[in-house]
């Protein structure tokens, strides 16, 4: 099943969470690993290139990894991808590597999920040279108010960290934010979706069935759906 239904708790971002009930869980797979969407067939899924898994002498390789499953039914965007400052290869390989990808996920009209540390002046003037028309999402963010606006003016969205989330100090940030653009992970954490829902939905003051509504609203807008449910 490649869509929520109403009601059901959605993980944008995990690893390794199996299928379990009431919670739509997107899968990460990272194309420098054996797993492709077709193992996890009864899965939604992402796959991409990690920037942390990342040299000169595999990235073709990889790039060839991606685009050999780009039209899997299950999978649902491109990534993660990215940039990151404190591990991975040097940034000249990251930006081929992300590049690619992007022109993939335009290629084949799926989003694009991002991994991003301390590498934003990496990352907005590719999209500025870019211009893409798929939407991009951050996920694990856990910047400012001032670099969240700055994402959300360029159109994409934004996936909490579930460990900054759940801290005290996020509750400004997500009652700053237009609620349409943002959604919640566990990125594959020993934490429960439900916990961070319930933390997010006290900081929203509302439900945590009122968030689970907005969120899959968010959900199919994201991926441009017809919203089934919500009419």
């Amino acid at each position: 099943m490649n869509s929520p239904l109403p009601g059901d708790y959605i993980d944008i971002h995990t690893h390794g969470s199996g299928i379990i009930a009431g919670i739509f869980a997107i899968e990460n797979l990272m194309a420098h690993e054996e797993r492709r969407p077709v193992d996890v067939s009864d899965q939604p899924c992402t796959y991409g290139i990690h920037p942390w898994h990342l040299e000169r002498e595999s990235i073709l390789r990889l790039i060839d990894n991606v685009q050999s499953v780009s039209s899997s039914s299950n999978l649902l965007a491109i990534g993660e991808a990215g940039f990151d400052k404190l591990r991975g290869a040097e940034m000249e390989i990251q930006s081929e590597a992300f590049i690619a990808q992007v022109k993939i996920s335009e290629s084949i009209g799926k989003p694009l999920f991002i991994h991003c540390v301390r590498a934003w002046d990496e990352l907005l003037p590719v999209h500025k040279r870019m211009r893409p028309k798929m939407p991009w999402l951050i996920h694990g963010f856990r910047g400012s108010v001032e670099l969240a606006g700055q994402l959300l003016s360029k159109g994409m969205f934004l996936s909490f960290w579930f460990d900054f989330v759940l801290r005290p100090e996020s509750s400004n940030l997500l009652r700053s934010l237009p609620s349409e653009r943002i959604f919640l992970e566990t990125d594959g954490a020993d934490v429960g979706i439900s916990i961070i829902y319930e933390k997010v939905a006290d900081d929203l003051n509302m439900e945590v069935d009122e968030l689970k509504s907005l969120i899959l609203k968010n959900y199919y807008t994201l991926f441009s759906i017809d919203q089934p449910y919500l009419q």
